[in-house]
C-alpha cells in the first residue's frame, strides 16, 4: 500500500475522532449542568480512576500506556471545559481586577527603593532604569531588602532573579517562599564585568580577586586563565568588592565589578568585559508589598506546590497547553524542612485581561496543594 493511501486512512480516522471528541465534550457540558443543579463537584476521582482502568483494559497490553495517557489528557480537557461552562472564577482574580482598577495608569517616576550592596551596584543601575528619580537605600543583604519593604521603610525593592550565563539566583527563590511581596515590573540589564584595580597595578601583580559569586561564575574562563595562584574571594556584592579594593590601597588585589564602580571608587579598568559570554544579561524584579498591576501587564509569576503523586506536574502543565498560554519559565526549588518536596516557579505570558488567564488561575488554585500569585507586570528591556 502506498504512503498516500495510508495517510488518507489516517485522515479519515482523524475526522471521525474529531467528531467523537466534540460529541464527548458536548455530553460533558450536560454532565456539568447536572452536577451544578445537584450541588456536585466537577472532579470525581473515583469515576476518573474507573474510566482510566476501563480504557486501559479495552486497549489491550500493546496500547495500554498510550491509551491511558491519551485519556488522561481528554479528562483534563473535559474538566477544563466544564469549569469554563460554569464560568468558574476565583477570589484571586477578583483581587486582580480590583488592583487593575486601583493601580495608577503610569508607573511612578519617584520612589524610595531598596537595593542590596553599595553605590555602583548593578541593582542600582536596574533601579535607575525602572525609575527616573529613585531615592535608593542600600542594604547589606537581600533579606534586609525584603524586610525594608515589609516594614514600609521602602516602597519598592529591586533584586536580581536570573542571569543568562549563570542561571537563577537561587537565594531569591528561597526568600520568595517565606516573604510576602508582589512583582510590579522586571528589567533586563546588560552585564559587563570589568577587572578593576588601584592605579598602577599590573595584571601580573594580582594575587587576589574579589567579587560576588554570580560574577565569579560568569567570569570563570578569564579567572582560570590567570592560574591557580590567584586567590578568588567571594563578597556580598560586586560594588562592595570594588569599594574593598579602593579602601585597601593594595596593588595585588582586584575586583570584578561594573564600569560605573571604577568612576565611583576611583579605580582603573585593567581589563574590560571579562565575562564568559558577551551577551550577558541579568533580569531584576521590582517588588512591593501591595498588589499593583500597571497597564500592559503581559507576564505573570506564580509559585505552586503540587500534590506528591505521579503525574501531578503534568496535570498542571496540561492546563497551560489546553488554554494556549505560553509558559516562558519553569524552575523547581526544594521546600525547606520538607524532604523531597518541591516548589515550582512559573513565568507565563498572557495579557492579564484575558478570559483564559482568569480560567487558568481558577483551575490552578483547585489543582495545587499550595498556590501563590506573585504578580502581573511588563518587562523593561
Amino acid at each position: 500500500m502506498e504512503l498516500n493511501e495510508l495517510r488518507q486512512q489516517i485522515d479519515a480516522i482523524d475526522r471521525e475522532l474529531v467528531e467523537l471528541f466534540k460529541a464527548r465534550m458536548q455530553v460533558s457540558a450536560k454532565v456539568v449542568e447536572y452536577k451544578r443543579e445537584n450541588g456536585m463537584a466537577v472532579l470525581d476521582p473515583s469515576r476518573e480512576r474507573a474510566l482510566l482502568s476501563k480504557v486501559s483494559e479495552l486497549s489491550g497490553e500493546e496500547f495500554e500506556e498510550y491509551t491511558r495517557t491519551l485519556y488522561s489528557s481528554i479528562l483534563d480537557l473535559s474538566r477544563s471545559y466544564q469549569h469554563k461552562q460554569l464560568g468558574a472564577t476565583s477570589a484571586l482574580y477578583d483581587e486582580i481586577n480590583k488592583a487593575l482598577e486601583n493601580t495608577p495608569k503610569l508607573f511612578p517616576e519617584r520612589a524610595i527603593v531598596a537595593c542590596q550592596g553599595v553605590e555602583g551596584a548593578y541593582a542600582q543601575i536596574a533601579a535607575e532604569k525602572l525609575f527616573r528619580l529613585p531615592n535608593i537605600m542600600f542594604f547589606s543583604d537581600w533579606e534586609k531588602v525584603f524586610s525594608a519593604i515589609e516594614s514600609g521603610m521602602c516602597k519598592y525593592g529591586v533584586l536580581p532573579i536570573e542571569n543568562s550565563t549563570a542561571g537563577s539566583v537561587t537565594r531569591i527563590y528561597d526568600l520568595m517562599l517565606s516573604k510576602k511581596f508582589n512583582i510590579v515590573r522586571t528589567v533586563r540589564i546588560k552585564i559587563d564585568h570589568n577587572l578593576l584595580v588601584n592605579r598602577g597595578t599590573r595584571l601580573e601583580d594580582i594575587k587576589e580577586i574579589v567579587s560576588h559569586e554570580q560574577a565569579i561564575a560568569q567570569c570563570s574562563e578569564f579567572l582560570h586563565s590567570l592560574g591557580a595562584d590567584v586567590k578568588i574571594t567571594k563578597m556580598e556584592n560586586t560594588a562592595k568588592a570594588a569599594e574593598y579594593v579602593a579602601k585597601s590601597g593594595r596593588n595585588d588585589v582586584a575586583s570584578l565589578s561594573s564600569r560605573s564602580c571604577a568612576a565611583q571608587y576611583g579605580l582603573e579598568v585593567l581589563r574590560s568585559a571579562v565575562q564568559n559570554n558577551g551577551n550577558n544579561h541579568t533580569r531584576f524584579i521590582c517588588i512591593t508589598n501591595q498588589l499593583e498591576i500597571y497597564p500592559d501587564a503581559d507576564r505573570t509569576s506564580l509559585m505552586v506546590v503540587t500534590p506528591h503523586k505521579p503525574g501531578a506536574l503534568y496535570r498542571i502543565l496540561s492546563r497551560f497547553n489546553a488554554l494556549g498560554i505560553n509558559l516562558i519559565k519553569l524552575e523547581s526549588r526544594p521546600i525547606p524542612d520538607r524532604d523531597f518536596e518541591f516548589m515550582f516557579y512559573f513565568d507565563l505570558e498572557s495579557p492579564v485581561y484575558s478570559p483564559k488567564f482568569a480560567q487558568l488561575l481558577a483551575e490552578l488554585e483547585r489543582e495545587c496543594d499550595e498556590f501563590t500569585y506573585l504578580g502581573s507586570y511588563s518587562e523593561v528591556i
